[in-house]
């Protein structure tokens, strides 16, 4: 019998690489990776066509590709974690700003619906108190999910988030970093900041997982499963992981970040209702721990 042979497209992760290096294999499949660079411009061909077997997914793309019925199936290994309060920023040359300034200022993000901008926005209104209908976004690029309607004001076509921002057309940046002179982190120490709110919420955000077809996983369960164990496997030969994991795998190791992220997705109107954790996941990936 032919051994199936995947499309899979993952990031250069130091804990995918013993995968990507053939260092861990199975018998029950082979593994043709894709690359794509960044690896977030698979998303969308992954959402729109399921143009691939597996595919590194962001969360939020995942929950609203879930929410629109794509034959999609998530796994609770995760491939990029952390925490997200410097990817927040302002031009310090015009006002000083901090996390409860926003309302009624012009805020730019590359697509409403990225998972770094779900994750900051869910932290400024339940943690800082900003009431993110007062806020003005300006975005750049279309969703992943066809279906979702996006109401933000677009950017002018050509024109770069940093650049706006430094020509005072947008008043902070979330999203993004940089090291321009003027620019400056909207939460004033993120580290301490995100070592309090981790002390408050005990998960690091998770931004991507993994997601297999639903076809693969009607009709290959086995190495939907032995895909997961390849991935603890890669995780494990990469060397110990910190503490606290960012990137960790199982369904009860990804709860806590899961549980938020979804409540955000939903205030903001991202998905039509809240999923439980338990949802999120199928019979057969269900179980994975």
């Amino acid at each position: 019998m032919d051994v199936p042979r995947l499309r899979i497209v993952l990031g250069n992760h130091p804990h995918v690489m013993p995968l990507k290096r053939g260092e861990v294999r199975s018998n029950l499949f082979e593994l043709e990776f894709i690359e794509y660079t960044p690896t977030n411009t698979a998303f969308k061909p992954m959402v729109r066509e399921q143009a691939f077997d597996v595919c590194e997914m962001a969360i939020v793309t995942f929950l609203m590709a879930k929410a629109y019925h794509k034959p999609l199936v998530l796994l609770p290994a995760a491939m990029l974690g952390r925490h997200q309060l410097a990817y927040a920023i302002y031009n310090g040359e015009r006002e000083v700003l901090g996390p409860g300034d926003l309302e009624g200022k012009r805020v730019g993000i590359r697509s409403f619906t990225t998972t770094t901008g779900a994750w900051i926005r869910g932290i400024l209104a339940n943690d800082y108190g900003v009431n993110l209908d007062r806020v003005h976004w300006v975005t750049f690029e279309d969703p992943h999910v066809a279906e979702y309607r996006d109401t933000t004001e677009r950017a002018p076509a050509g024109r770069k988030i940093v650049p706006m921002l430094l020509d005072a057309e947008l008043d902070a940046v979330l999203g993004e970093t940089a090291s321009e002179a003027p620019l400056k982190p909207l939460f004033p120490d993120p580290a301490i900041e995100a070592s309090r709110w981790f002390a408050r919420h005990g998960a690091i955000p998770v931004n991507h997982l993994v997601v297999v077809t639903a076809k693969l996983a009607r009709e290959r369960p086995d190495i939907v499963r032995e895909l997961y164990e390849l991935l603890k496997r890669s995780k494990a030969a990469a060397g110990p992981a910190a503490s606290p994991d960012p990137i960790p795998f199982g369904v009860e190791a990804n709860r806590r970040s899961l549980d938020l992220i979804t409540d955000y997705a939903a205030q903001q109107s991202l998905i039509p209702r809240r999923f439980s954790v338990d949802e999120l996941f199928d019979p057969t990936t269900h179980g994975l721990n």
